[in-house]
């Protein structure tokens, strides 16, 4: 495997496992840093949770990504990000709706879902062509470069958020230490990224499935846990606006940086099998939430038990 020694089932069961652990934990510090940071620049909770925890949580995604693609394994690459986002929604969303309801009009996130939207649909034109060229990734990578500079333009509420109990006694943390929790967070992110590629390469060997598979599934959940996190901690604040702003801007920077600098470094070939499948999936998740958004003007039970049950037919036929 690209002059590596083939790992034991062992090994890669192991080199998986660890890999996961550093992505959570790296996704974890890189979240806390830079939150807090966003926090000192009185950012509203909103727009965190669509830039800063979003592509923070994303981090992940993007590592095992670019890992995957520089390492020869396209298919896991492509199937990470169109997981990770099915996953977002059907899974991380639908399980938080249900234990919690969650209130967002579709006015305060209309844009980003049809960035979401409009770069899933040029996804599935380019399975169709067969590759992704470097000239659209730059491209995607641009639109999200642009839409985070007006997003942070038009949004900041110029006040900052409400401190903890502990900032309030002790202060806001220094820089120093938001600046070591992102670099130490960056760098568990990086090395995770490596051993858990190479893990799940050769555990795709010895299952006997195809690598698209596993980034659909182990890659996908794996790197979607630092989203869990976050969703999770943002329903115990009863904030469902960093819930899911933070489902959309992940989505969002998915398909826009993930993808696009992924291809801006070395572009890649895409699966036939994604167009009869998993984009389809992918896009019929996003349509749906602007439906149940603009209807309900959030996201009730219901609505979470319909997504998890959607995302387990998924898995069945995915497997079937």
């Amino acid at each position: 495997m690209n002059g590596l020694t083939v790992l034991s089932p062992l090994q890669a069961l192991l080199a998986v496992a660890g890999g996961l652990a550093m992505l959570v934990g790296g996704g974890e510090m890189l979240v806390i840093g830079a939150t807090r940071l966003a926090r000192q620049s009185g950012m509203s909770m909103l727009l965190i949770g669509l830039t800063v925890v979003a592509f923070g949580t994303s981090v992940p995604e993007l590592s095992v990504s670019l890992t995957a693609s520089l390492q020869g394994h396209p298919d896991i690459m492509i199937g990470n990000v169109v997981g990770s986002n099915i996953a977002n929604i059907g899974l991380i969303l639908g399980l938080s709706a249900l234990l919690q309801r969650l209130e967002l009009n579709l006015q305060a996130v209309r844009i980003e879902l049809l960035l979401v939207i409009a770069a899933s649909i040029i996804l599935m034109l380019c399975s169709a062509y067969g590759r992704f060229p470097r000239s659209l990734g730059i491209i995607f990578v641009l639109t999200l470069i642009v839409y985070t500079f007006l997003a942070c333009r038009n949004h900041t509420n110029g006040q900052h958020s409400e401190q903890t109990a502990d900032e309030e006694k002790t202060g806001p943390p220094s820089l120093g230490f938001i600046s070591f929790l992102v670099l130490a967070g960056l760098a568990l992110l990086t090395y995770g990224a490596t051993i858990f590629i190479r893990g799940a390469a050769d555990m795709a060997r010895y299952l006997g499935v195809s690598e698209l598979i596993i980034g659909l599934t182990l890659a996908a959940v794996g790197t979607s846990l630092p989203e869990l996190a976050t969703s999770l901690s943002a329903l115990r604040r009863n904030e469902s606006g960093l819930l899911i702003g933070n489902i959309i801007g992940s989505n969002m920077f998915n398909l826009l940086m993930v993808l696009g600098l992924t291809a801006v470094i070395k572009p890649f070939a895409l699966s036939a099998a994604l167009l009869q499948r998993d984009l389809p999936v992918m896009l019929a998740f996003s349509l749906a939430l602007v439906a149940i958004l603009q209807q309900s003007h959030g996201i009730r039970r219901w609505h979470g038990l319909l997504f998890l049950a959607a995302y387990g037919t998924y898995y069945y036929f995915l497997f079937s």
